[in-house]
C-alpha cells in the first residue's frame, strides 16, 4: 500500500468515527427530548387551558357589564318616561287649578 492509500483509509476511518460520534450525540439528545416531550406538552396544554379559561371569564364579565348597562339604559328610559308623564299630569293639574280659580272669580 502506498502512502496515499493509508491517508485515504485514515480519512475514511476518522470521518466515520466523527459521524458516529455526531449520530450517537444526536440520538441521545432526541431520546432526552422524547422522554421530556409528554411533560412539556402537558405544561403547554395546561398553560393553554388556563389562558382559555381566563379569556372566557373576561368575556363573561364584559358581557355582564354590557347587559347591566343595557338594563340601566332601559331602566333610565322607563324612569324618563314616567317623569315625563308626571310632568304632563302636573301641567294638567295646573291648568285645571287655573281654570277652576278663574271660574270661582
Amino acid at each position: 500500500m502506498t502512502n496515499s492509500d493509508y491517508l485515504f483509509k485514515a480519512a475514511i476511518k476518522q470521518v466515520t468515527e466523527k459521524l458516529n460520534e455526531i449520530l450517537v450525540d444526536k440520538i441521545e439528545k432526541a431520546t432526552n427530548i422524547a422522554q421530556d416531550a409528554p411533560e412539556i406538552l402537558k405544561k403547554e396544554f395546561d398553560s393553554l387551558k388556563e389562558s382559555i379559561i381566563e379569556e372566557a371569564s373576561r368575556m363573561e364579565k364584559a358581557e355582564n357589564i354590557q347587559e347591566n348597562e343595557s338594563a340601566n339604559i332601559y331602566q333610565d328610559s322607563k324612569i324618563k318616561k314616567a317623569l315625563n308623564e308626571i310632568g304632563d299630569i302636573n301641567k294638567q293639574i295646573d291648568l285645571f287649578n287655573k281654570s277652576t280659580n278663574n271660574q270661582m272669580k
